[in-house]
Parts: C-alpha cells; sequence; structure tokens
C-alpha cells in the first residue's frame, strides 16, 4: 500500500453520512492521506430533513488554492462529489490543472440526478458545466440518468443492453476516457456496474435491494477510489465497491431507525480487509 495524498471537494453535511462525512472516512480508512475541500457546509443533508442549515463556501475555495499553492502542496488524486454550482465546477477545474501531480487521476462523480430528473437547483447550463468537467477526467462515476444528460440522449427507465452500449459509445465519443456506470439492471431483482476502459465493456452483477438511502452513491464512490488509489484495476475497485455497498445498505435496513444515510462505519473492517 502506497501512502499518498488524495484531496476530494464536495459539501459537508454536518449530519446525515453522505458527502465529505462518508468520503473522508472511507478514504481514510483505505490507508490515504485525505485532504478535503468543503464546498458548502449544512446541518443536515437535504434528504428528508427540514428547516436545514446552509452556507455557501464558493468564495472560500479560491483562497485555499493559492494557499496550498504558495506552501507548494499537491496531491496524488482528485476526487470530486456534489458540486453546487458552475462556478464551483470552475474552480475545481483550475485545481485540478494547478495542484495535481503528474499523471495523478481526476475521478469524477457528476452527481447531479437520478431516476431521469436532475437535483433540486441545477439546470441545463449546469449539466454543460458538469459535462465538461467530467469529459476532462481520468474516470467518471455518473448513473444512467447522468450520463444521458452528460450525452444528450434520452433517458430510459426501462432499457436493454443495446441502450447502455450506445450510451457508452456516446461518453467515449465526447472524451470520457473510463467509465464506471452504476446502477445498470437487466433482471428486475438484480442490478450492476458497468465498466468501459479502452473500448472494453465488463459487467458485475449484484444483489439489487429495493431500499436505499441518501448517501450510498458518495459510498460506492469513495470505496472506489479508496481501492483504485491502492492499486487495484478499475474492475475490481468496482467490484469491491459495490460489494461494499451492498454490506452497507443491508445493514442499513435492518436498523428501521436509521433512515437519513447508510451505516457504513461498521463495515469498514471488511473494506480493510479487502485490501490487506
Amino acid at each position: 500500500m502506497t501512502y499518498q495524498r488524495i484531496l476530494t471537494i464536495q459539501d459537508i453535511s454536518c449530519v446525515g453520512q453522505c458527502s465529505l462525512t462518508v468520503a473522508l472516512p472511507i478514504l481514510s480508512a483505505c490507508g490515504q492521506e485525505t485532504a478535503i475541500v468543503p464546498s458548502a457546509v449544512l446541518s443536515t443533508h437535504t434528504g428528508g430533513f427540514t428547516g436545514y442549515t446552509f452556507r455557501d463556501l464558493t468564495d472560500d475555495m479560491p483562497a485555499i488554492e493559492a494557499h496550498w499553492a504558495q506552501q507548494g502542496i499537491d496531491f496524488a488524486a482528485l476526487y470530486t462529489g456534489y458540486l453546487g454550482s458552475e462556478k464551483q465546477i470552475d474552480i475545481v477545474t483550475d485545481i485540478a490543472h494547478k495542484l495535481l501531480k503528474p499523471g495523478a487521476p481526476f475521478i469524477v462523480d457528476p452527481a447531479m440526478a437520478d431516476n431521469g430528473a436532475l437535483y433540486p437547483g441545477f439546470d441545463g447550463a449546469f449539466v454543460q458545466a458538469m459535462a465538461r468537467l467530467a469529459f476532462s477526467a481520468d474516470v467518471i462515476l455518473p448513473n444512467i440518468t447522468e450520463a444521458a444528460l452528460i450525452t444528450g440522449m434520452d433517458y430510459r427507465q426501462t432499457y436493454d443492453r443495446a441502450y447502455i452500449d450506445a450510451l457508452l459509445s456516446a461518453l467515449a465519443d465526447k472524451g470520457a476516457k473510463t467509465v464506471v456506470l452504476t446502477g445498470v439492471s437487466y433482471a428486475a431483482d438484480r442490478t450492476g456496474v458497468v465498466v468501459f476502459e479502452n473500448g472494453e465493456y465488463s459487467y458485475y452483477e449484484h444483489e439489487k435491494i429495493a431500499q436505499g438511502a441518501h448517501g450510498t452513491g458518495d459510498v460506492y464512490s469513495s470505496a472506489f477510489v479508496g481501492c483504485l488509489m491502492n492499486g487495484r484495476s478499475v474492475m475490481e475497485s468496482a467490484q469491491i465497491a459495490a460489494d461494499f455497498t451492498v454490506r452497507c445498505i443491508k445493514r442499513t435496513v435492518a436498523d428501521a431507525d436509521h433512515w437519513y444515510g447508510p451505516e457504513f462505519e461498521p463495515e469498514l473492517g471488511w473494506l480493510i480487509a479487502q485490501l490487506s
């Protein structure tokens, strides 16, 4: 295991087990120094809570970048999650250009949509900005909705392998280097992840659990990055991250009082063991 400094940029919900409160502990458990740029701070996430506080930190982000540059701080990888505006996307692009070590992977989870719809507050201009960010990355981790949006293809709730192949081809044509497409389901009780790398299609199918939780996508992406930065291949990282996420969801479903986020912490030992 190589000890490296990774940067992740996304918002932080003080309660809720998503975004940075997921990424920071998972990447750290994977044995990596983890630096952060919080794009916003919320008292809780927005999925099911009301009356939450919110503070936009966009104006602080360039000053953080400038201080790091002045100190000669750089990073062995950059992983982005939820970003709240086009301006934040521009700042992330600048950080990637200036503070990543040569050859360091840039990994983008274009977290902006699901089930055929954009998250509240986003519009077509944001989609175009996110598309530019995604197609500049080395690895992207979209769900089917996000992949359709950044390629301009129609979203389909019901689809077959031909549709997924067309989606992957469209991503590649627009400049995507490596794609990890999540939530690909060819059977009612199964789902999985498609890895598209060097023109090759690989599919890892696993159990589908009907009940999810806010933040499971962040669990998946963070585990994927942690595995990748431990020298696992893209496909191996996708598989381990999928199995880890399923374990977390199962544990969460079994706890009726824990509706607001995935119980990932008790499963960190399992994830660490996969990397030993």
